[in-house]
């Protein structure tokens, strides 16, 4: 998703005008404390607030062969590991927590919470991150993997990627699905038996609060950086020279690097007109196992296995007027709530009014209010907060809070033995794990996919057609 956010000069106590954009909740991508420069009367720009990392996906790199068992029949799907390019360097393993839907060719992915995705209402979230910790690649002995699964035989690298994809699958999406190797589907039965939950873990990067605001002539903040890297990279706005704004610490003094913890000031100067800036962190690290990655074009949502040193960011907002009302808006995808939440404070000391999706709101000096927009599964999403006098920002993106599976109903089967079940008739084979996500032409999903899109288009109709009488009611 991307923020667009304008500021104008504001006239009057209590003018802020303010459009709402969503916020990425992390990003992939290189992480420089360098502010985007500064909005002025007039000036629009772009202001993403993004956490973490942000990368590219190759493809599958490491895989065997599983079979979904459906109502409609059997299908068959790769299983195992892919590859993303991270931006600014390295490299990430990851494996799919959505197994019926596709990925998309070069789609690009960002780092996120859980809450951002199906993981957050997901029960079994915390033993699919067990399940990471436990097996390959994270354990890539393969001997002493093969040894403590139990395992009949000899794990290879491609009978461990399916394996573990298999096990998280049956959590991930709760499906009747089984690796077509011995040894894999021996892994997967193991490690699903033994999976454990454990907590969340923390973003690689993330600057806190994402957005900070207050008069000209004061410091901004403090901005926190919470962060696993030994340190991050401080940059100053790339205007700094001609608009004097400047990164410090809470004595004044510039800051080029900070540490976990660091807190980081926006220092305005007294004569600024009303306006933004935005300032960014980078550093290298390795991006913690079970961070969620999403895309914003519909390609199946990954969860971390393995991450090489990679370049990570974070970004923050800071705003500013001389008089009245100061907005700081901010905002965050809430699968929990169907929505996205935004959240308007006002550190000025007059009210302040906006509107967000055809409603209106008041926020009282040093108040802050959150609103949550209802939307769609599946939908582009594009609204603004609109508040007196200019001040505007802007939220796009696509809420994708559910698997397939989940949004049209897929049935399921129980697993009756640790070894594949006979199949009677042949298997219809199907790349959904892989489709887009290399240059090799998909095979065609055969008539439980067929059903389950069908399904998937039904609902869809259903609630538009709900949606819209609903509306006319």
């Amino acid at each position: 998703m991307s923020v667009s956010f304008s500021a104008r000069r504001l006239r009057g106590r209590g003018s802020a005008r303010l459009a709402a954009g969503t916020l990425v909740t992390g990003l992939v991508a290189t992480t420089v404390l360098a502010g985007a420069g500064t909005a002025t009367a007039g000036d629009t720009g772009t202001m993403p607030q993004h956490n973490g990392a942000a990368a590219t996906i190759d493809g599958l790199k490491t895989y065997g062969a599983a079979v979904i068992h459906g109502p409609a029949g059997d299908t068959q799907v790769s299983a195992g590991l892919f590859e993303l390019s991270v931006e600014g360097g390295g490299m990430l393993h990851t494996y799919c927590v959505d197994i019926h839907t596709p990925t998309q060719q070069d789609a690009k992915y960002h780092e996120t919470s859980w809450s951002g995705t199906s993981l957050g209402a997901n029960e079994d979230a915390g033993r699919i991150l067990w399940i990471l910790e436990h097996s390959y690649p994270q354990v890539n002995d393969l001997a002493a993997l093969t040894k403590k699964a139990g395992v009949r035989g000899q794990l290879t690298e491609q009978d461990a990627a399916a394996g573990t994809q298999v096990a998280i699958w049956r959590h991930s999406d709760d499906v009747d699905v089984e690796a077509l190797d011995p040894q894999a589907e021996q892994l997967a039965d193991y490690l699903e038996k033994k999976a454990r939950n454990v907590a969340e873990p923390q973003a690689s990067l993330t600057l806190d609060p994402p957005v900070v605001a207050g008069r000209p002539g004061e410091r901004l903040g403090p901005v926190t950086v919470r962060t696993d890297a030994a340190g991050v990279t401080v940059s100053p706005p790339a205007d700094a020279a001609t608009s004097g704004i400047r990164i410090v610490d809470a004595d004044g003094e510039p800051v080029t690097t900070a540490r976990n913890g660091g807190k980081l000031f926006v220092e305005v100067p007294q004569d600024a007109e009303a306006g933004t800036a935005q300032l960014t962190v980078q550093a290298t690290t390795s991006v913690p196992v079970g961070r969620a990655f999403v895309s914003e074009s519909r390609s199946q949502t990954q969860i971390l296995a393995g991450s090489s040193e990679s370049t990570v960011s974070a970004t923050a907002g800071a705003s500013w007027t001389e008089e009245g009302a100061i907005p700081a808006v901010s905002a965050r995808e809430n699968c929990a709530k169907g929505g996205v939440d935004v959240t308007v404070a006002n550190r000025g000391d007059a009210p302040l009014t906006f509107e967000l999706a055809g409603s209106e709101h008041t926020v009282a000096a040093g108040a802050s209010d959150t609103v949550t927009v209802p939307l769609n599964e599946d939908q582009p999403y594009d609204f603004t907060v609109e508040g007196p006098d200019g001040f505007q920002q802007r939220f796009t993106g696509m809420l994708d809070c559910r698997t397939r599976a989940a949004e049209v109903g897929t049935t399921t089967q129980t697993l009756t033995g640790p070894t594949p079940t006979p199949l009677a008739a042949p298997v219809t084979e199907t790349n959904l794990a892989a489709t887009g996500a290399s240059s090799a032409t998909p095979w065609i999903a055969g008539t439980a996919i067929a059903l389950v899109v069908l399904g998937g288009a039904g609902l869809v109709i259903t609630r538009q057609r709900q949606d819209a009488s609903g509306r006319n009611g």
